[in-house]
């Protein structure tokens, strides 16, 4: 009879979660004694586990330094994928513990600023008017494969067409270069070409934005592309505010900030570009009560809100900026 490849052989010979479990505490103490106190076991317990873990691995984990536990690279590079997949067995069993079978699980996806400045906000009147759906709600900075990821709704921006899924329209998009008010009081804006010489931030996932809001005003530059890169609207927002430099910025994510004026328009130009925020689902789920009641509520929320063009208070460098551009027109 032959012998199965050793790869299975190896396979059915995995450590144990109690072997990961003892390496984690070891690696996060760095210290046998208190990984043992933590988790009620004995020193040499812990020990013979992790020279265990070394023996299968065939990579020391751990080097002694002057009486002191260090981790080796190896011993490093392990921790990190020891953590991940003790904390997906943990996220696992706390599905498992908290299901009942009087209530239902809804996954979804959100693009993290939008999740954060326009979902979250009609978030508890769905609470309160399906309380048997639960809602799994994780992060997705790029549009995905809703099958693949397990996920039953998702929130993308882009045109609208995406294999094999419902599309739901919720708002166009219309960008704004915003910054702090104290950032543009120290700026000699009077053309739209003068922000080209400003600090311009971009949204990693938008590289051509600037380049775009420039054109769409006939408007060349060499600088359009340069500048600092972060990943979400979030963080961009939150630097602009500190005076960090220029965003374009959806104007929808922004309300409250303009209105409050926490940032103010860099130049009136708006730029309306032909993606939007949509609201998505594999068509085979759209029969699910839970999509159903979800996918309804909100598109009566973005009915609802309707975004409109932002009256906001009055502040100087705004009105200097128009009295400026009024100027030239009359001129």
């Amino acid at each position: 009879m032959s012998q199965p490849p050793d790869n299975l052989m190896k396979a059915r010979h995995l450590p144990s979660t109690t072997t990961l479990q003892c390496f984690e505490a070891a690696a996060r103490h760095l210290s046998f004694t208190r990984a043992a106190e933590e988790l009620h076991m004995t020193q040499s317990a812990i020990s013979k586990q992790v020279a265990q873990l070394e023996d299968y691995l065939q990579h020391k984990l751990f080097r002694r330094i002057r009486r002191t536990l260090v981790l080796t690279p190896e011993g490093a590079l392990y921790l990190a994928e020891v953590r991940k997949i003790l904390a997906h067995l943990e996220m696992s069993a706390n599905t498992i513990m908290t299901y009942s079978d009087r209530s239902e699980v809804l996954r979804v996806a959100t693009l993290p600023t939008f999740g954060i400045r326009w979902l979250s906000a009609h978030l508890p009147t769905f609470f309160a008017a399906h309380p048997r759906i639960t809602l799994n709600i994780t992060d997705r900075v790029q549009t995905f494969d809703l099958e693949q990821q397990d996920i039953d709704v998702a929130f993308f921006h882009g045109h609208g067409h995406w294999p094999n899924l419902e599309c739901h329209k919720l708002f166009d998009e219309e960008v704004v270069a915003v910054g702090s008010p104290s950032y543009l009081a120290d700026q000699s804006l009077t053309r739209g070409e003068d922000l080209a010489q400003c600090r311009l931030l971009h949204l990693s996932t938008r590289p051509d934005a600037w380049h775009r809001w420039f054109a769409s005003q006939q408007i060349t530059s060499n600088s359009s592309y340069h500048g600092t890169r972060l990943e979400t609207f979030q963080m961009l927002i939150h630097t602009v505010m500190a005076g960090g430099g220029l965003a374009l910025i959806p104007k929808l994510l922004i309300e409250h900030e303009l209105e409050s004026g926490q940032l103010a328009l860099a130049w009136p130009h708006a730029l309306r570009r032909p993606d939007a925020y949509y609201l998505v689902y594999p068509e085979k789920l759209g029969e699910l009560s839970r999509v159903q009641h979800f996918v309804s509520h909100i598109l009566a929320c973005a009915e609802a809100h309707q975004p409109q063009r932002i009256q906001r208070k009055q502040h100087s460098s705004f009105n200097a900026l128009h009295d400026l551009f009024d100027q030239g027109q009359t001129q």
